[in-house]
């Protein structure tokens, strides 16, 4: 097992991607999926994903075989083993695999269990005692930068790197050269009337939050105008035990008369929808990456200013694409950043960064999406 270098791979060569849980994540391994079938044509690739992201992984082309890494099955530990038997007895012994979540322990453990012959992204040595060593190829060495959001860390590597943008760091670790920000994700009709407006309020970090009241008033003006409005997100009881929902999202239904979605679609049914809707308004989540991907015109909340500091590391997670609509807030703020985005809730007292970012700004952008749609 070595450290992968753009060594050359046998014919029809046996991959394995390891993303993570969460619905963001996947989408922005698309770029890498897909890079990995036009480099290697013939390879067959395997998906370690999740329960959660399981919808998607079925019916994305580039995948031939998927197993939820992240689950909960009581036979877990025996279905992983007799799965990866299976696939090496298919496909041979796998050639590179690559992780896509270098924090997640899990992934460190499986991507190293596997046993492939090169591993791209983080991984630990053959005895599991301490990461392995990134070496001394600079594409690899990014594996120790701790700031893959800062403009310091494209400065260090704008000899490999073109952005700061999460899919681009993840081709750029497999050496696969594709379209790095262009989006995809399979869809299908949710099979009910779709609102013209779809928003998202929610989120598993309290600080990427947007004020309840703001969130009123730009729903209150999108019926104003004769738009119907529709909530997206989890079950009601999810969306309060994992993203903070409480009781507000509630409140706003009591408050505005919105069509209540959560819970009421697939993932695939969800990028339908989305992909119907004229507009889609949310916050750093993974509804917002869904939007992106299929195209729906989207208003991504973002309490970052115009230097890119704030809330979220957004030169990591903002999507590069021209239907994507990034918000500025007017208040500076470093804060997360000096903590590596690992604060769950904002240590400033106001949340001044969303706070300032105010609705009239979003109303600004819906006036220009609206006439062009």
């Amino acid at each position: 097992m070595q450290r992968f270098a753009n060594q050359p791979l046998r014919e029809h060569p046996h991959l394995a991607v390891f993303s993570s849980s969460k619905v963001g994540n996947f989408v922005v391994t698309i770029p890498l999926l897909r890079g990995l079938k036009e480099k290697y044509p013939g390879c067959v690739l395997d998906f370690f994903g999740s329960e959660i992201t399981r919808d998607f992984e079925l019916h994305c082309p580039y995948i031939d075989f998927s197993f939820p890494l992240y689950s909960r099955r009581p036979d877990y530990l025996e279905a992983l083993t007799a799965a990866v038997r299976e696939r090496v007895t298919q496909a041979g012994p796998y050639d590179l695999a690559i992780n896509c979540d270098e924090f997640s322990e899990l992934n460190l453990v499986a991507v190293t269990a596997l046993r492939p012959q090169y591993i791209a992204g983080a991984g630990l040595t053959l005895d599991f005692r301490r990461k392995l060593d990134p070496g001394s190829d600079p594409v690899q060495r990014m594996l120790q930068d701790d700031d893959w959001n800062g403009l310091e860390f494209l400065q260090r590597y704008k000899g490999i790197l073109t952005s700061n943008y999460i899919a681009e760091i993840f081709c750029r670790l497999a050496y696969v050269e594709t379209d790095f920000f262009r989006l995809e994700l399979p869809s299908r009709d949710p099979g009910f009337p779709v609102p013209e407006v779809l928003v998202h309020i929610t989120t598993t970090r309290r600080a990427k939050m947007w004020p309840l009241e703001y969130w009123r008033q730009v729903i209150q003006w999108c019926q104003g105008q004769g738009l119907q409005v529709g909530l997206i997100g989890s079950a009601p009881e999810l969306q309060q035990s994992l993203y903070h929902g409480g009781s507000s999202e509630d409140e706003l239904l009591a408050q505005t008369g919105m069509v209540d979605l959560r819970g009421k679609t697939s993932l695939m049914e969800l990028a339908g929808a989305l992909k119907r809707a004229r507009v889609c308004i949310s916050v750093d989540a993974g509804p917002m990456h869904i939007a992106a991907a299929v195209g729906c015109p989207t208003i991504a909340l973002f309490g970052n200013d115009a230097d890119g500091d704030g809330a979220s590391p957004v030169r990591l997670w903002a999507p590069r694409l021209p239907h994507v609509y990034l918000t500025q807030t007017a208040y500076k703020c470093r804060v997360c950043a000096e903590n590596k985005f690992k604060n769950e809730t904002c240590l400033v007292e106001g949340h001044p960064c969303m706070a300032h970012l105010k609705p009239e700004t979003v109303i600004g952008y819906l006036k220009e999406i609206l006439k062009q749609t």
